[in-house]
């Protein structure tokens, strides 16, 4: 019998070959599910996300991932802590305040090393100081998040501000208001009417909190760790290959919404790579999506101060830099 035991070792192989060959497929397809929310319609400002599933880096990491589009009438929290999305596009000062109201959630690395957020003005404003002689336009959210920062840095008034109702017939009729505005929608439609503007971004005066955030459940992060390291690297690795060449998640972005049109996009890229949010800042240093704790604290210290967050609240809970300190997705 002894001839014949090279034989049984060799069908024995052959069996254990053809039977990782039929479950390999099944592994490497098995891919995680993940939906992600996002703040508004589809624009360049997401444009990391949607070069993740284009150019199929989320599904080199193993996932399955849906982008689904936020809007004015949705309300995104509720759609995490349901369970409808697993990650969320936020905001610091959204989740510190939900930390203070008991809601479990957390942010896990940051698109941008600042807030889009700033004034627009008319071109004879030379900075934010200028503003004591105009009339601002604040957008409800906006009373709650950066105008008592603005109004404490500057002395403005209350008075001088009026609501803004995301109309700019308003600031194109006057020219002694100022409204607020992001730099790669309301100054590019503000310029398509052919008025002239100034753009100032609160960051490059101090104002703390970071942008386009990824939020998740603090469940998410302690049950399925790996799964959120996973999708905060292809995340980061989406907006590098994004600044690099955007044409296929552009594609997609005009697909999920139709009215967003080429002009817009590359306005958008180019105010991106303009501010360096993306790739400025601790990013240059440490890596795309890199969060510190300095800049949480400084986040919390101002909210406090303002009172928009009770100080005892553990402002810790509403971000964890475990998934980006170590991430190097160098620009």
């Amino acid at each position: 019998m002894v001839p014949h035991r090279p034989r049984r070792r060799l069908l024995a192989g052959a069996f254990a070959a053809a039977a990782a060959l039929t479950i390999a497929p099944l592994t490497a397809f098995a891919a995680d599910k993940v939906t992600f929310l996002t703040s508004w319609y589809a624009q360049a400002e997401h444009g990391g996300f949607y070069q993740a599933v284009a150019e199929g880096i989320y599904k080199k990491h193993g996932l399955d991932v849906t982008i689904r589009m936020g809007g004015p009438q949705v309300n995104g929290m509720q759609i995490l802590t349901s369970g409808q999305a697993d990650f969320l596009m936020g905001y610091d000062l959204q989740v510190l305040k939900s930390i203070e109201q008991g809601v479990p959630v957390t942010t896990v690395g940051a698109s941008f090393q600042s807030d889009l957020q700033g004034m627009m003005t008319h071109d004879d404003v030379n900075g934010l100081a200028d503003l004591k002689t105009r009339t601002v336009l604040v957008s409800t959210s906006g009373r709650t998040t950066w105008w008592p920062w603005l109004k404490a840095k500057y002395q403005l008034d209350e008075a001088q501000s009026r609501v803004y109702t995301f109309n700019l017939q308003p600031f194109l009729a006057d020219r002694n208001t100022a409204q607020q505005a992001y730099a790669s929608s309301e100054v590019f439609a503000a310029e398509k009417a052919g008025v002239k503007t100034r753009f100032f971004l609160f960051a490059n005066d101090g104002y703390p909190p970071y942008g386009t955030t990824i939020v998740t459940m603090q469940k998410t992060v302690k049950d399925k760790p790996d799964l959120v390291a996973r999708f905060v690297r292809a995340s980061m690795e989406g907006w590098k290959s994004y600044l690099a060449n955007p044409a296929a998640a552009n594609a997609l972005i005009k697909r999920d919404n139709p009215n967003m049109k080429d002009d817009q996009l590359a306005w958008g890229l180019a105010k991106l790579k303009e501010f360096r949010l993306v790739d400025g800042g601790d990013a240059a240093r440490q890596g795309i999506g890199v969060m510190t704790d300095a800049r949480w604290q400084k986040t919390r210290d101002f909210m406090v101060g303002a009172g928009l967050l009770k100080a005892e609240t553990d402002w810790k809970q509403a971000y964890t830099t475990q998934f980006v300190r170590d991430l190097k997705v160098m620009p």
